[in-house]
């Protein structure tokens, strides 16, 4: 045990070195993700028939294929149309994309579990539907969908370390090389996994702070 927590010292500097690039890929990830899933989200309730047939088909391709396979399609299959991105933005794109489909869900879930007298309320009193969505739903929805937004961002930043796969210098790829360099792979990657456990347990908490600041009385205990 002592030798390992020599071996941590001296490596944790090293992985933490790419932390930088591991939550940057994972804070915009979950960007590009929120905002398209509320699109996403907005064309199952509210769309025609050709926006609700376009989200709904793109949610069930992005939930019904792996990640990886997302990943390479984007990073090494887009070249052959002319669509070349770095790895960084590769990652970025797919985790993205994907974080996508399953926060739409969400959103949805949330926003139908909002009493639809109150839509019937706001048309009443003159409000647009998009009116209504945006003043009344969804300020509710999006409080009500913080427990399982929580467990997609901690989803998504273990999710960031198959950027890897590509060439994203992030911190599973750091622990790689110094395990290739040192050849203690035991010791590396259960550095790495504790670091992982920490910070998903920094995400868990700050998230539940945050559900408990926004917490509707009556409705989300």
């Amino acid at each position: 045990m002592t030798d390992f927590f020599a071996f941590a010292a001296e490596a944790l500097p090293k992985i933490l070195q790419a932390l930088p690039v591991t939550l940057g890929l994972w804070v915009l990830a979950m960007l590009l993700g929120f905002m398209l899933g509320l699109v996403l989200a907005t064309g199952r309730l509210y769309g025609n028939r050709v926006a609700y047939g376009l989200a709904t088909g793109y949610i069930e391709i992005f939930r019904g294929t792996p990640m990886l396979v997302q990943m390479f399609f984007i990073y090494l299959g887009l070249p052959e149309i002319g669509i070349v991105l770095d790895p960084f933005m590769a990652a970025f794109i797919a985790i993205g994309l994907n974080s996508a489909a399953y926060q739409a869900e969400y959103f949805r879930g949330a926003v139908r579990s909002v009493p639809p007298g109150q839509m019937a309320a706001a048309r009443a009193i003159g409000m647009s539907q998009l009116a209504g969505f945006r003043y009344i739903l969804l300020p509710q929805a999006l409080r009500r969908v913080i427990p399982q937004w929580s467990n997609e961002a901690i989803i998504e930043l273990k999710y960031t370390s198959i950027a890897y796969a590509i060439g994203v210098v992030e911190i599973t790829s750091q622990a790689e090389k110094i395990g290739y360099t040192t050849f203690k792979f035991f010791d590396v990657f259960l550095l790495l996994a504790i670091i992982y456990v920490v910070l998903t347990g920094i995400v868990a908490q700050l998230l539940h702070v945050l559900e408990n600041a926004t917490a509707i009385p009556g409705v989300n205990r």
